[in-house]
């Protein structure tokens, strides 16, 4: 059935869309509030479209839908078909996989506080996610200098017989060994919880009440923890700026554009304090409106977002704006109110978190400058410094492990201008060679890597081998290099520039050449070579 005719069976009904390329990939998903409608704007014509619609299209070989109730559920499923396919033409979070949470069990007896990139439906609580591992961990710390809650693994807490260490140092009440009632612990736990939701004063006021009892009971000592406590809490409280005078929890969120790069920033507001900022870059966003931008930005992050405050207040409008409003009311329990402030406060909030959007984008696209100026100048330097005749754009690296001679395995990672490429990496599990030889191993990865490059064979287009590297980069001396050219030589391939990079001295190996070129150890190009040889040993 052609493409046409399909279309003229879609029914007038919401649900969901998704595109197909040649090879039956997935490369956008959508939805829409009558399916019928929406798919014939792309199958009319594309003139009114922008540049990015219009490069899809001309890769867009069949469709295909979900219906569902309500656009609710239909925005409900396009979420997690994108969190399933990641297709190439929609606006996707940066590297945003495994974005940590911080988690408090609920679900032990004597809960803790970690750090996760999963969030699950255990009874545990969380919040999040966070961008910046370096300030959850941050976080982490603090609430364990504040409130001393165990740390160790489940297996060993059940194994204990003594206090370890942080309790020796006031990092832990240690109850493993009794030495807190569960009901105090509890407490000590959910002033946990009120803390991370910015509930600051009803902790002091629950601790100033818990130290007042300590003191009637001549528990001098624990009144004074609970005292020392309380300053620690008054002190991160001095660093909070008022920002609104309602008391009202809030999500601030602005966004900043430019060329395709987009910086969103959310700022938490809770109790009318700010307790805590984020930021996001997203994909995919060139030739996209703001509106839609901000849309879906709205549904990446609370599809995964751990806390949905009363209201969310946006720089720009919002396209969808009232069936999300209605998603994350389902989600929270009660209403939630998205708007774009006009006037007041409010508005004043808004255009500083819009200013602190442009600045972080600002920083943001002069590092990747700077980044692709040092990439530039490494790829230079190495056709020199290698006597190449052409660029180095694209470097594969192998190498080889195994533990004692058994679970033999070949890794192959990927640069192009000088960044990883992760989808073309491979892992080659060893089949022909038993015990420790690497020369073996490292002759079959690149038999099998590079055997059927010349039939041009669709397996070899579909997996990423069907591009042929500027050069190849082998983990090790001379052995390993002598191996590799024979290899590739093998396969009529020897024209392909080849090396070794021994790890001791930093020595790079040639065939021909029995000394070895010393790259300068303050070289752009000798960083990069150790960046793919560290990142295939990784």
């Amino acid at each position: 059935m052609g493409l046409l005719d399909k279309l003229r069976l879609v029914p007038d009904k919401p649900g969901v869309y998704l595109m197909r390329d040649a090879h039956g990939a997935v490369i956008y998903v959508g939805k829409a509030s009558v399916l019928k409608n929406r798919l014939r704007t792309y199958f009319g014509s594309l003139k009114h479209q922008g540049p990015k619609v219009q490069t899809m299209m001309n890769h867009v070989k069949d469709f295909e839908y979900i219906v569902t109730d309500n656009e609710v559920e239909a925005l409900i499923l396009e979420f997690n078909l994108i969190k399933k396919y990641r297709p190439k033409y929609n606006i996707m979070f940066r590297d945003d996989k495994s974005y940590p949470y911080l988690k408090i069990t609920l679900n032990e007896k004597w809960p803790r506080v970690m750090i996760t990139r999963r969030m699950g439906r255990d009874g545990a609580r969380y919040f999040g996610p966070y961008t910046s591992v370096g300030a959850l961990n941050e976080t982490v710390r603090l609430l364990r200098r504040l409130f001393p809650l165990r740390t160790c693994k489940q297996g060993s807490f059940n194994r204990r017989d003594r206090p370890c260490l942080n309790s020796h140092i006031n990092r832990c009440i240690a109850p493993c060994t009794g030495n807190v009632e569960e009901e105090e612990y509890r407490e000590m736990v959910n002033e946990v919880i009120l803390f991370m939701e910015g509930k600051h004063e009803d902790i002091i006021d629950r601790l100033e009440k818990r130290m007042d009892r300590a003191s009637r009971e001549l528990r001098f000592e624990q009144a004074a923890e609970i005292r020392d406590q309380i300053r620690a809490i008054d002190a991160v409280l001095e660093e909070q700026k008022v920002v609104t005078n309602d008391g009202e929890d809030q999500d601030v969120i602005a966004l900043a554009q430019d060329d395709g790069e987009v910086c969103v920033q959310i700022f938490f507001v809770r109790k009318g304090k700010l307790i805590g900022r984020d930021h996001f870059f997203l994909e995919g966003a060139l030739d996209i409106s703001k509106e839609t931008v901000m849309g879906e930005f709205l549904k990446h992050y609370y599809g995964r977002a751990a806390e949905i405050p009363k209201t969310v207040l946006l720089s720009h409008e919002s396209q969808d704006r009232e069936v999300i409003s209605q998603w994350l009311s389902d989600k929270r329990g009660n209403k939630v109110s998205i708007h774009v402030p006009k006037r007041g406060r409010k508005r004043d909030l808004v255009k500083m978190v819009a200013k602190n959007a442009s600045m972080k984008l600002g920083e943001h696209v002069e590092e990747q400058r700077r980044k692709l100026k040092t990439t530039e100048e490494a790829i230079l330097e190495l056709k020199e410094m290698l006597d190449l005749k052409g660029l180095p754009v694209r470097i594969e690296c192998y190498d080889i492990s195994n533990i004692s001679g058994t679970g033999t395995v070949g890794a192959m990672v990927v640069f192009e201008k000088g960044v990883p490429k992760t989808s073309d990496y491979r892992r080659f599990r060893i089949r022909t060679i038993e015990g420790p030889d690497d020369y073996g191993a490292m002759r079959e990865i690149l038999m099998r890597r590079f055997k059927k490059i010349g039939a041009g064979e669709e397996e070899v287009k579909n997996n990423g081998f069907a591009r042929i590297p500027d050069l190849i980069i082998v983990d090790g001396g001379k052995g390993q290099l002598n191996v590799a050219y024979e290899a590739v030589e093998n396969l009529d391939l020897g024209h392909i520039p080849i090396f070794s990079l021994a790890e001791k001295n930093e020595e790079v190996y040639k065939i021909g050449k029995s000394t070895p070129i010393i790259l300068p150890r303050d070289s752009q190009a000798l960083y990069l070579l150790q960046r793919i040889r560290d990142e295939a040993h990784r």
